[in-house]
């Protein structure tokens, strides 16, 4: 039998951050949250998303053990915007248990019908920058600090219980070019023209914190270039310095792009950032005590990269400024003996953004997923 309890107090919320850990102990693939980040979720102190969203989270047990976990979330200002009545599925994980996930399931479609909705989907998270998509292929492939590892029977499951596919995001595996490769020098060659014609520049750093006078129109600039993107909702004022304050120190300033117009207004920006993932795997996702030397060394020494996100402000999206960003940040990564870089999950029909990739040699290599299910 299982039962299923509500997560209520700190010792709830510890087991719930520290059962995936146990679940796929020995996974090589899987990359282990940052836990002082998942601890921050549970509060409207630490979590400014709950302006916004209200969430449950549950534990499954089966004979007196932790089966599986999942999260619930009404995202309130997305269901006034598209005029839906939906619920997100969030850190969702079990046991290949039907029964266990069964239980999940109902526990979120039970809150759902209790409130007045009518659909559940997911997994997603409170904003779009959230881990989102179950893997559904790519399971022998290292996952990264800002995407989702399951194991292969989790699609199994939502299935069997009557979810089918929403949306599908899909992601790349990017060589990166070597040294005295044409095509990037032919690309540096031209951005001095294309951008003096458009009366914009580059705005480079050295360090992280000489970005802060454009770091603070980055959101501004997300929230008007993916509006129309799924699940996409404007983050508020609060959601986005929390942001950058957690994501702020991990990037380097090699790969993270600015481009500004005359009056240094952020019109497009590329971020990528070291692949973290091992240090996070040799830390356990831990900061402390030795968890923060790890992550220091992946960030001065990067052997991969993970690209974060491209925006350029819809006035230049078809002069070619994002075809600069990426070509800016793959003469970083040559410089700096990089081989490999990781795309961020990308809309499976995000045609436009696909397109970046067919100067690169490159494998597609993951596929996630986001389920539906029309709720009686």
């Amino acid at each position: 039998m299982v039962e299923i309890k509500d997560v209520l107090n700190k010792g709830d919320i510890k087991k719930f951050v520290n059962f995936p850990n146990k679940l796929y102990k020995g996974v090589e693939n899987f990359v282990p949250e940052l836990k002082s980040e998942e601890y921050s979720m549970y509060s409207p102190e630490t979590n400014f998303s709950f302006e916004y969203c209200d969430a449950r989270f549950f534990l499954a047990y089966k004979d007196g053990k932790i089966a599986g976990r999942i999260g619930a979330i009404v995202n309130k200002t997305g269901n006034e915007m598209w005029n839906e009545k939906k619920i997100r599925i969030t850190r969702i994980d079990f046991i290949d248990d039907l029964e266990v996930s069964c239980a999940l399931f109902d526990a979120v479609e039970g809150w759902a019908k209790e409130l007045g909705l009518n659909e559940a989907h997911g997994p997603l998270g409170f904003t779009d920058l959230d881990k989102e998509g179950l893997l559904i292929e790519g399971f022998d492939r290292m996952g990264t600090t800002v995407t989702i590892y399951n194991y292969p029977y989790y699609p199994k499951h939502f299935e069997a219980h009557g979810y089918e596919k929403d949306t599908d995001w899909v992601e790349y595996r990017i060589r990166v070019p070597e040294k005295g490769d044409k095509r990037v020098e032919r690309v540096s060659r031209i951005a001095e023209r294309v951008m003096e014609r458009l009366n914009v520049r580059f705005y480079n750093i050295k360090k992280m914190k000489e970005a802060a006078p454009i770091v603070v129109q980055l959101f501004d600039l997300l929230s008007e270039c993916y509006k129309d993107l799924y699940g996409v909702v404007p983050y508020t004022e609060k959601v986005a310095k929390d942001y950058l304050r957690r994501f702020t120190p991990l990037l380097n300033p090699d790969f993270a792009k600015f481009i500004v117009d005359q009056n240094d207004k952020l019109v497009g920006f590329g971020l990528a950032a070291p692949s973290l993932a091992q240090a996070f795997k040799k830390s356990k996702g831990q900061l402390f005590p030795f968890g923060w030397a790890h992550l220091l060394y992946s960030v001065n020494h990067p052997k991969e990269l993970e690209l974060f996100l491209v925006a350029v402000h819809p006035e230049y999206q078809k002069s070619g400024l994002a075809a600069l960003l990426l070509n800016d940040i793959t003469a970083s990564a040559m410089r700096r003996g990089i081989q490999f870089a990781e795309s961020s999950p990308e809309l499976e029909d995000n045609k436009s953004v696909q397109d970046f990739w067919k100067n690169y040699d490159v494998e597609q290599h993951k596929r996630r997923r986001c389920y539906h299910k029309k709720l009686s």
